[in-house]
């Protein structure tokens, strides 16, 4: 029998006392809340994103690690190990890779052993053995692949935590965790700020024909996205009668992943590139302490039926320096990054194909069009 091998009462405490911290650090930097209403006068110039077949220069199909149930943080034994589980986030593994790597490493305070072990070398992997790493533990990562190969390079990577879990079938335990997490992970990306690790604010708007999904929180909690404001009778921006404007940061994964790699193996981290199949292949790593980051590769490691893919296609058109802004509706997103203007908006549950689609490529490409028709020039 598998058991619960943290103290309840400890991770308590831990969660009072980092939610207490994130309110003080949210209360000290006056973020305004959601709910200021606007009026629609603007000097704002938006140049306008050159959309078309021709200006194509890849596409790329991602399979977001997903549980109706929410991402799991759990530890247990496995024989002698410890194995701690830190998988299944969604459309949101860059988002909240700070925060549940925090979560995951407090899991594994009170096991003494130096040398830890992580499965996984995307950004969740990553993340989890840099904190383990400031907690003085000594780490290798295993994995099949290293960035630019992993799924999180393929990632939009806008801060911005949705697609994570379904709202009918999580816990309030649950969501007071995921809280917890997207504080956590909102404030380390803030240090992060700069050339150096791809991470940079970014203006965006959230585009709807009516006004009611505007009236929800922010996801994560409207404190997390300085100057939010919501428009009405606000055609003159992208063509839609309702805006929410609000900051947020963009993370570019072929800056971002290399920089947290490079900061691994500084740190004396050590790299084993090889597939694990099962648990007994698990159970044979030296270390005594092993992180389960592996992603979508968890449901058929350690058999987790809940956990499905949801496949996203992104089609990558030419860079423009100019665009300085985001925006997401319904049926599409936008994202300005050094590497090209990233198009989106496919959210295809328990798909598996890694092939590209035609007809989605002229969607993708359709419905940004038809919102850049309405932009105010």
């Amino acid at each position: 029998m598998e058991r619960q091998i943290t103290k309840r009462t400890g991770r308590r405490d831990f969660l009072k006392s980092s939610l207490a911290a994130s309110a003080y650090v949210v209360a000290g930097s006056s973020l305004p809340r959601q709910g200021f209403a606007a009026e629609s006068k603007t000097s704002r110039r938006f140049f306008p994103v050159k959309i078309s077949h021709e200006r194509i220069i890849r596409t790329v199909i991602g399979l977001r690690p997903y549980r109706s149930q929410g991402f799991v943080l759990r530890a247990e034994r496995l024989g002698e190990k410890v194995l701690i589980h830190n998988y299944g986030h969604g459309g949101s593994g860059v988002t909240l890779s700070w925060g549940v790597a925090t979560l995951a490493v407090e899991l594994a305070r009170d096991i003494e052993q130096h040398n830890v072990a992580v499965i996984g070398c995307g950004v969740i992997g990553l993340s989890t053995a840099r904190m383990l790493q400031r907690r003085g533990r000594a780490v290798t990562i295993y994995a099949r692949e290293l960035p630019p190969e992993t799924t999180s390079n393929v990632s939009g990577a806008l801060w911005y935590p949705t697609s994570i879990y379904n709202p009918q079938k999580v816990s309030p335990q649950f969501l007071e965790q995921f809280q917890l997490a997207c504080r956590i992970s909102q404030r380390a990306f803030q240090t992060l700020v700069g050339t150096e690790y791809g991470v940079r604010w970014m203006e965006t708007f959230d585009l709807q024909r009516e006004s009611a999904p505007l009236e929800r929180v922010l996801p994560g909690g409207a404190q997390l996205y300085p100057e939010t404001r919501i428009h009405k009778d606000a055609k003159h921006y992208f063509g839609f009668p309702f805006v929410r404007q609000f900051n947020t940061m963009m993370i570019e994964p072929s800056v971002y992943l290399p920089a947290l790699l490079r900061d691994f193996h500084i740190a004396g981290g050590k790299v084993v590139v090889r597939e694990l199949r099962s648990r007994e292949e698990i159970a044979a790593l030296p270390e005594p302490v092993v992180f389960n980051c592996t992603g979508l590769g968890a449901k058929t490691l350690f058999d987790d039926a809940v956990l499905i893919p949801v496949r996203g296609q992104l089609e990558v058109l030419l860079p423009q320096p100019e665009i300085d802004y985001c925006y997401l509706s319904n049926s599409s997103y936008m994202f300005p990054r050094r590497d090209g203007i990233i198009l989106g908006g496919t959210f295809e549950h328990d798909k598996w194909s890694l092939a590209p689609e035609t007809e989605l490529t002229t969607r993708i490409i359709e419905a940004n069009a038809e919102i850049m028709k309405g932009l105010r020039r």
